[in-house]
């Protein structure tokens, strides 16, 4: 059975890392790092942040976009980016067990041709005049929702 992925786009904030790797870990999900990152893995902020979880986490590094794209359509599974640019609520979304959740770097989202690449795009409503929510915030929100969607949570004790 495949389960839902997180992956993360040339992540900028080691804390943020390791706090969706606790997330994963604690919500039976694998997470997908896209290189470079803007910190080394063994950084002491992602082990703080992620503590003891990261070793139960199931984590695939990729050396680049183009090997992450590879990995996702060899697998057949949607991408569904998170971004504040598209127009679809993520409560509003159709999620799949197999889809694998995009969110792009804390300081500049993802490139267009990210962006173009994924089969849909979700965002966070929020407040008028607010620009983003934390990255680690978002990725438990909408993996949250997912997991609803699809009856994952009953699996969980």
């Amino acid at each position: 059975m495949m389960t839902l992925r997180i992956a993360l786009y040339q992540p900028d904030i080691a804390g943020n890392t390791g706090t969706i790797l606790r997330l994963a870990a604690c919500l039976g999900l694998a997470v997908d790092i896209i290189e470079p990152a803007g910190f080394a893995l063994s950084d002491r902020n992602l082990k703080r942040a992620g503590m003891d979880y990261i070793a139960s986490t199931v984590m695939t590094r990729h050396l680049d976009w183009e090997a992450f794209d590879r990995f996702r359509r060899d697998s057949g599974r949607r991408l569904v980016l998170a971004s504040t640019k598209a127009s679809l609520g993520h409560t509003d979304f159709g999620y799949r067990k197999d889809d694998i959740l995009l969110f792009g770097r804390e300081s500049a989202g993802v490139p267009d041709h990210v962006h173009e690449t994924a089969d849909h795009r979700v965002r966070i409503l929020m407040a008028e005049g607010q620009r983003s929510i934390n990255l680690a915030v978002s990725a438990g929100m909408i993996a949250g929702e997912a997991i609803r969607q699809t009856g994952g949570f009953s699996g969980l004790s």
